[in-house]
């Protein structure tokens, strides 16, 4: 039984094998034909390139294939700043949707949302735009401008925005302060390289000031490196708790991580989440949530359990692969599913004429306009009825 058993696999690796080397020769067999007959002459560069793309759509949204320029223009977005718009994108269900934008992009100035369906981009439908295509043409110099359609729910009507691209400088930790009442509050806007570190830094200065209590704030957050994730999740959990683990097809994709240092005391911790809070986020609030160290507020996170290797590929290019699923500490797989906070609550729809006076930009135009009149506006500024008279 043993031998067939061992046959049989072999037997099967063989026939896999037989079976690739046999729509290999059919690729290139086609890529020949095209080169020789079509009715342009056609670079073979670009007809790689595009079937590799094309390999890429068969599988999930978050696997695609990067030409050398994109490559680089994602490894420039990773240290922290680029020009564009300021959202982060993927596809679900199908349709090209808003993680979350980042706050004083132009972007989010103009008040493009978290869950934002983009139907149009420069009046072209997004049907089956990969997010590749996507990022290209909202991409840009600082001071061109993209036209966005989008439809929100809630509202009847798609609506238009017109946004000014801007240079996107994104802080790790843009912010944290102690409120009156000795309550830290602690914004994590991305899960960027020295994510961990800033936290660290935060957490004394907040502590040393006597911090009581504290409010790390994930909204709109779309996620970033699992080992910043991890280190941030180091500084609340006793040491050598489990924190997350994956789960891949092979074995070399199932790994656990644990915590590795002494935590911060033990004060009470609500942690903030709303639709736009994804991935690295969600691994957070996850092991919070399940040792119970915290108290997660806000709305159902996104969902995204996914992860991706980045491969850098001999000419320059990359690949960008789902190679498996994050799971919490209980072993929750919340892809496609997202956290359910503690205590729901919801952020009220905005009225309709709010949201298209926002689309137009008047909001933004008025505060600049009053900050030009009106050059003394300093930090402790607050706004009154009595100033929009």
């Amino acid at each position: 039984v043993m031998i067939l058993i061992v046959g049989g696999g072999i037997s099967g690796k063989v026939n896999e094998r037989r079976e690739t080397y046999k729509y290999i020769g059919l690729f290139s067999k086609v890529l020949s034909l095209v080169k020789s007959n079509y009715i342009k002459e056609v670079k073979t560069r670009d007809l790689i390139y595009g079937a590799l793309k094309g390999m890429m759509k068969t599988l999930d949204p978050y696997s695609q294939f990067m030409d050398p320029e994109t490559y680089r223009e994602m490894q420039i977005e990773t240290e922290g700043k680029f020009e564009g718009l300021g959202i982060s994108i993927w596809i679900r269900d199908g349709q090209l949707t808003v993680v979350s934008p980042i706050e004083g992009t132009p972007a989010y100035e103009i008040g493009i949302q978290a869950g934002d369906r983009i139907v149009k981009i420069d009046g072209e439908s997004t049907k089956d735009i990969t997010l590749q295509d996507a990022v290209k043409k909202m991409r840009g110099k600082k001071g061109t401008s993209v036209v966005l359609t989008i439809e929100r729910e809630g509202i009847d009507e798609p609506l238009e925005f017109t946004i000014v691209r801007g240079v996107i400088i994104v802080k790790s930790i843009p912010y944290s302060f102690l409120t009156e009442d000795k309550i830290g509050y602690i914004r994590i806007r991305e899960f960027k390289k020295s994510a961990g570190k800033n936290l660290e830094i935060a957490l004394k200065e907040l502590e040393k000031e006597g911090m009581q209590g504290l409010i790390l704030d994930l909204r709109n957050n779309h996620g970033g490196l699992l080992n910043e994730a991890v280190e941030v999740c180091d500084k609340f959990l006793p040491k050598n708790s489990l924190i997350v683990s994956t789960e891949g097809r092979i074995s070399s994709q199932n790994l656990k991580y644990l915590s590795s240092e002494v935590p911060h005391p033990d004060y009470p911790l609500v942690v903030l989440i709303n639709k736009g809070s994804a991935s690295a986020s969600e691994v957070v609030a996850g092991a919070i949530q399940d040792y119970g160290r915290g108290t997660i507020i806000g709305e159902k996170s996104f969902g995204k359990a996914r992860v991706q290797s980045v491969l850098t590929l001999e000419d320059g290019s990359g690949l960008r692969l789902t190679t498996a699923y994050y799971l919490t500490p209980k072993g929750r797989n919340i892809d496609e599913k997202g956290i359910d906070p503690d205590i729901e609550v919801k952020l009220p729809t905005l009225p309709k004429i709010v949201s298209k006076i926002a689309s137009k930009g008047y909001f933004r135009g008025f505060s600049q306009k009053y900050l030009l009149i009106h050059p003394d506006v300093n930090k402790e500024f607050r706004v009154k009825l009595a100033y929009l008279d």
